[in-house]
């Protein structure tokens, strides 16, 4: 494997969305979500451990799930676990890791990924990977990966691309937010509009340079710790500074920002998995397209549910269509598929009533 070749896996969220299941003390990428034995965050550094030595791979994540993290992977040490003591989004953390990583090795290429993406052809994933970092290890690019759309989605942002290129890697024009329904199918129409997957490669050079020239602020701040990074007096250092960046994320920071922004269309499957709909999408089903998982159910004019339980436990269901149905620990979820965009606020309603999400 090449040793220049680093990962920045990204483990700090909290997975809202996946609640009850998902909370703040055991977040979805810690959990098995899909009945595999293998938990997210287990299944993306097994996936990224394909081309990146393991001991290249970086773990981002909030300091509570320091020990979950060293848990769930026992290839990776304690170096590799980079802490956040405050959630800033990804901008300040991705620049945190990625001046880590230079300090180490100047001639680092990196891929930035989420813990909690599901794919299953992990072959063209590490095929699309490495022409991504063939061409990032030779020119001053900042790299995604677009994921061909298959529907008008609202919930993603998009990836405007040069339509008139030919070339497995594409000038981006622009990034655009999350679209409502009609201007998403115009997106569709137009033929050159990617969902933006948040899967970024670069080399420690580029990114760090557009985070000079785009964020000075925030490059000054984290620069002001080069001498600390990998020593013992790191952490006090990020302590102390950490909360004072800007909360921003690394799509505004510098990538609607750079001109020097590609992408390349991937070949492989994917999903973000980020909601209990994302999660049925992509589970097996009976023939009534119930979805279960762990549990034994029985269900009688019901379609289109997804049913989670312990093993073990039985769940009889007569006439729900379309449902969440989660019992996990003291909680039971029975909740419309389609008003799944509102569990976030549910869990801010408990926690106001009850005083616990």
């Amino acid at each position: 494997m090449n040793k220049d070749y680093y990962a920045i896996l990204m483990a700090g969220g909290i997975g809202t969305r996946f609640w009850p299941v998902s909370t703040p003390d055991f977040p979805k990428q810690f959990h098995d979500m899909l009945g595999t034995g293998d938990t997210l965050i287990q299944k993306t550094f097994q996936r990224l451990s394909r081309l990146i030595p393991k001991e290249n791979i970086f773990i981002l994540t909030n300091e509570r799930y320091n020990d979950l993290v060293l848990e769930q992977l026992p290839e990776a040490e304690q170096r590799q676990v980079v802490l956040e003591p405050a959630m800033r989004n990804t901008a300040p953390c991705i620049l945190y890791a990625s001046l880590k990583i230079q300090k180490v090795n100047p001639d680092a290429v990196m891929i930035v990924a989420p813990s909690d993406h599901w794919i299953e052809d992990e072959t063209t994933f590490a095929k699309n990977v490495q022409t991504a970092f063939d061409y990032c290890s030779e020119n001053d690019a900042l790299m995604t990966l677009g994921i061909q759309p298959s529907f008008p989605n609202t919930g993603y942002g998009y990836i405007e691309y040069d339509k008139k290129s030919s070339e497995v890697i594409k000038s981006v024009n622009q990034f655009k937010e999350k679209p409502v329904y009609e201007v998403a199918k115009q997106y569709i129409e137009q033929g050159n509009f990617l969902w933006n997957a948040g899967i970024f490669m670069w080399s420690a050079n580029s990114v760090i340079n557009a985070f000079k020239n785009n964020q000075p602020e925030l490059y000054a701040l984290f620069e002001n710790g080069i001498e600390c990074y990998n020593t013992n007096s790191e952490d006090e250092f990020i302590k102390e500074n950490y909360p004072k960046a800007e909360n921003i994320s690394v799509d505004y920071a510098l990538m609607e920002k750079s001109n020097n922004v590609f992408v390349i269309g991937a070949e492989f499957d994917w999903n973000d998995l980020g909601t209990w709909g994302s999660l049925y999408d992509k589970l097996d089903k009976d023939s009534h397209n119930n979805a279960i998982l762990y549990t034994k159910s029985l269900a009688e004019n019901a379609e289109g549910n997804i049913i989670r339980a312990p093993k073990g436990k039985l769940v009889v269901i007569d006439g729900l269509n379309d449902y969440i149905i989660v019992d996990h620990n003291d909680t039971l979820l029975i909740y419309p598929k389609g008003k799944e965009q509102n569990i976030k606020q549910i869990q801010q309603r408990i926690k106001m009533k009850y005083g616990t999400s």
